[in-house]
């Protein structure tokens, strides 16, 4: 393992953790003017300096597993440069995690450039990877850089039962128009009032739903809700191996509603340099194709995100 520049071990310190070191040097500063003898920075061997926690990077991610795969690859990459990393996987969607972020809690999350960059700026036009990405600089507050993304892409999709679609003969958002009976779709809590959502729908497609919450991100409750006819459509991320089976038909979205969804690390800005050194080679490497693979892996074997991210980086030749 290769050593981290001292500037990244003992020279930044984190902007969360700077007024607890300024409060910790107050109060040596007060214990030497009291009369204390010795050096009170002396430890007496080559322990770590007392702002060496500057350096610990706190990766986060969704409550979605496939997220929390690739928390795990960037974790696993920092630990192996000599960062130390605190995971703090599992938060929340993204209302929570961007909390977190913004609270200084979590250093840095896999994002998807699409529906971040609509989280802050709802009334964006641009659509493409290329587009997204050259505007969500601009739209994220102080504080927060995004690194360069990745080709894959897990983007939000709707999809039906293959019966539904070849019954109907609707392949794409726009057929629904022309469907008799009442469409309602099922997501995320937060999908209720993205721009994608009901009155995205409304206002790209002319088609009127309702909504029913299902949180799991497109999960089993999401399956079985459109197979049994709960919701006529869910929302299900387009890297979920699931979709190739056959069962259901994802409806294609010729207006492009839906925004690219490559998958980007969202970071604290102060560590983006020593971040994107590191996570640039997982960036370039990492396809749709690898996600849908791995995410196999996590649900027809059961395998944990550690395992599955430890063998792709091997695979990858990045371990």
């Amino acid at each position: 393992m290769t050593t981290p520049p001292l500037r990244r071990r003992f020279g930044r310190i984190h902007p969360r953790r700077f007024a607890g070191a300024v409060a910790a040097a107050s109060a040596l500063t007060l214990l030497a003017a009291c009369g204390g003898s010795s050096d009170p920075l002396e430890t007496g061997d080559d322990e770590t300096p007392a702002d060496a926690d500057s350096s610990v990077v706190v990766v986060g991610s969704q409550a979605y597993y496939s997220n929390e795969i690739i928390a795990e690859i960037y974790a696993q990459v920092l630990e192996g440069a000599g960062f130390e990393v605190e995971r703090q996987f599992q938060i929340g969607q993204r209302d929570s995690y961007l909390a977190a972020m913004e609270g200084d809690e979590v250093d840095l999350i896999p994002e998807y450039s699409g529906n971040l960059l609509q989280f802050y700026d709802s009334e964006t036009e641009a659509r493409s990877p290329e587009d997204v990405a050259a505007a969500l600089p601009e739209a994220l507050p102080e504080g927060l850089a995004v690194l360069d993304y990745a080709e894959a892409q897990d983007a939000d999709s709707y999809n039906v039962t293959t019966e539904f679609s070849e019954s109907n003969q609707i392949t794409s958002l726009a057929d629904l128009a022309n469907y008799d009976g009442e469409i309602t779709i099922g997501g995320n809590a937060e999908l209720e009032s993205r721009p994608y959502g009901p009155e995205g729908l409304a206002e790209f497609y002319g088609v009127e739903a309702g909504f029913l919450t299902i949180g799991d991100s497109g999960g089993p409750l999401t399956k079985d809700a459109i197979r049994d006819g709960t919701i006529t459509m869910g929302d299900i991320y387009t890297a979920d191996p699931d979709l190739a089976s056959g069962e259901f038909v994802t409806l294609e979205d010729p207006e492009n509603m839906i925004l690219a969804q490559n998958v980007i690390p969202l970071v604290d800005a102060a560590l983006a340099e020593d971040l994107a050194a590191e996570l640039g080679p997982v960036n370039e490497a990492l396809t749709t194709e690898d996600l849908i693979a791995m995410n196999a892996r996590s649900v027809d074997e059961q395998l944990d995100s550690a395992t599955i991210a430890t063998d792709w980086l091997a695979e990858a030749g990045l371990a």
